[in-house]
């Protein structure tokens, strides 16, 4: 027996389960990559056992940092924008951290940005700042975590010529006006960026470790029917075009974004 893995964070658990009728179990195998591996498992001469059990546990970006903006802290980043509902500034950081993993794993899947991705994940986003998110979103970080917090620098570097366009687009998903999601998205990608530093330092992983935990993050979120992942990646992909705001339009009147967040 074969199993070819594609490029993803995982853990993979296998264990050989015996035949009916027999007591006997083979033993079990835990794996933990952030790269392409195959596992091959010669029965043939092990007649107690005749297959295999396996599981993946993938981490997902966009969850972790799901669980790190309590109700209190949500509060807290509309306060800072300079006021919004909570649900509506709710909406906006969803869209805003899904934009920003979208374009990070289009950086880690491309061979002349992906080193630099890795350099500043080294060197500036060790995951420091997720200890005091509090005093990150009101500003008050220490002199050396300067850089890490420069959240305008962070969104200019991911998204280039597409910012306005990427911030535009959150504000027709959201409802927030289109300054106060900037403001927002600025506030959010340090987070973000400590997020996946944080991944990278406590799970080892290299360039495919991390194209693999973002890029999985992407899909589960697109095949999970998430329209906010869905629609970030689809206007990236665009480059910002027109059309993909005209399918944010639509999304909105269609009232889509709405029921992803219990509105009626």
């Amino acid at each position: 027996m074969s199993l070819c893995v594609p490029l993803c964070l995982l853990t993979f658990h296998a264990q050989c389960l015996p035949l009916k009728g027999r007591k006997k179990e083979g033993p079990s195998f835990l794996f933990t990559t952030s790269d392409t591996f195959q596992l091959f498992a010669v029965l043939k001469n092990e007649p107690n056992f005749f297959h295999l059990n396996w599981k993946f546990n993938m981490s997902n970006l966009l969850d972790l940092l799901q669980g790190q903006l309590d109700d209190n802290l949500i509060g807290q980043l509309s306060q800072q924008i300079g006021g919004a509902d909570h649900q509506t500034t709710q909406k906006a950081a969803q869209g805003a951290m899904s934009t920003l993993i979208s374009a990070l794993a289009k950086n880690a899947m491309n061979p002349q940005k992906a080193p630099g991705l890795v350099n500043a994940l080294e060197n500036d986003h060790d995951g420091s700042l997720l200890d005091n998110l509090s005093g990150l979103i009101g500003g008050n970080v220490a002199p050396q975590q300067a850089r890490a917090a420069n959240g305008a620098g962070i969104i200019n570097h991911l998204l280039g010529d597409q910012k306005s366009g990427a911030i535009d687009m959150i504000s027709k998903m959201s409802g927030l006006d289109s300054g106060k999601a900037g403001n927002l998205m600025a506030t959010l990608a340090p987070i973000v960026m400590g997020m996946l530093g944080q991944q990278k330092k406590q799970q080892g992983l290299d360039i495919g470790g991390i194209a693999g935990l973002l890029s999985n993050t992407v899909n589960q979120q697109r095949s999970s029917g998430n329209p906010l992942m869905d629609m970030a990646t689809r206007f990236l992909d665009k480059d910002g075009d027109g059309s993909a705001l005209d399918d944010v339009a639509g999304m909105v009147g269609k009232g889509l974004l709405g029921k992803l967040f219990g509105g009626k």
